[in-house]
């Protein structure tokens, strides 16, 4: 398994998306649900993010789904709270964390929802990214931006989604080379 973390704008379903292709694996994409979530709820992410902060069951309902994922096998958890999930499964898992800088975020995220406004995203995924690390931490006692948590953290800033995910496979091969069996993985998909 491959557990893949990293703030609005970093990368993480892109690259998780192609992971999982690449591998023939299941692409486990909390996003999604949390988005679900805000939509039945008639509200955005940022006040879906804040709503949720006084309502854990929430991020409970959430947590339950993606480590339950988790725990099916061949999956790549695209989650802030992916390296938490997989400790919660039990399960051995390369643990990514997609670090980018704050104005190139803001770029990616106008784009991809068609906004002009670059500094209102940029100040709307600081927020975003503020309560999320309150909840989290608030709930499971969990900074999911703390880079011990990680095997690797990688700078998404300036590099591709196929460089990213070929690093990643590369270090699954090493990982199954240390385990002693030649292409066997460690951490299995």
């Amino acid at each position: 398994m491959i557990a893949v973390a990293g703030g609005p704008g970093s990368g993480t379903t892109t690259l998780c998306r192609l992971l999982a292709a690449r591998l023939g694996a299941t692409h486990v994409y909390a996003g999604l649900v949390f988005r679900g979530l805000a939509a039945e709820q008639g509200m955005d992410v940022v006040a879906f993010s804040r709503f949720a902060e006084g309502r854990p069951e929430v991020d409970e309902e959430l947590d339950r789904r993606m480590i339950e994922s988790a725990r099916t096998g061949d999956v790549v958890l695209d989650a802030r709270l992916s390296a938490w999930h997989a400790a919660r499964a039990g399960v051995p898992a390369l643990r990514v964390l997609l670090a980018v800088r704050p104005e190139v975020a803001a770029q990616r995220v106008a784009r991809r929802e068609g906004r002009a406004d670059v500094d209102e995203v940029r100040r709307e995924n600081a927020e975003r990214e503020a309560s999320e690390t309150r909840r989290y931490r608030d709930l499971y006692g969990f900074n999911p931006t703390d880079r011990s948590h990680y095997d690797l953290v990688i700078d998404s800033s300036a590099a591709s989604a196929e460089e990213i995910a070929q690093r990643i496979v590369e270090e699954l091969h090493v990982r199954g080379r240390k385990a002693g069996t030649p292409g066997e993985v460690a951490a299995p998909l």
